[in-house]
């Protein structure tokens, strides 16, 4: 059975940083992309990242770009969402996702449960 748990969130200060875990089971982490989401109060789900079975990264959005960095470790079966100078509109629950496909996808097939990240004073 295919499962993903994401871990990591919390409070934090405008400008602190975190890192988020999404662990894998019951598929190999390689063939698959995995993609970073977020959900803010009231508003729609967006993409934030994913990461390719060959380490290629796509930014969904220009606003984490130089801040927030995605990697993967097959031997642990878990992906990473390191997160710096956070921002309050960083604030959601973030949720990873796996796909076999590509990053272009629409559709991931797998979804974590989500973990939310607050950045507030």
């Amino acid at each position: 059975q295919v499962q993903l748990v994401e871990s990591g969130g919390g409070l934090v200060q405008p400008g602190g940083s975190l890192r988020l875990s999404c662990a894998a089971s019951g598929f190999s982490l390689d063939d698959y992309v995995i993609g970073w989401f977020r959900q803010a109060p009231g508003k729609e789900r967006e993409g934030v990242l994913c990461i390719s079975s060959y380490d290629s990264v796509t930014y969904y959005t220009d606003s984490v770009k130089g801040r927030f960095t995605i990697s993967r470790d097959n031997a642990k079966n878990t992906v990473y969402l390191q997160m710096n100078s956070l921002k309050p509109e960083d604030t959601a629950v973030y949720y990873c996702a796996a796909d076999i496909r590509g990053c272009s996808t629409r559709a991931f097939d797998y979804w974590g449960q989500g973990t939310q990240v607050t950045v507030s004073s």
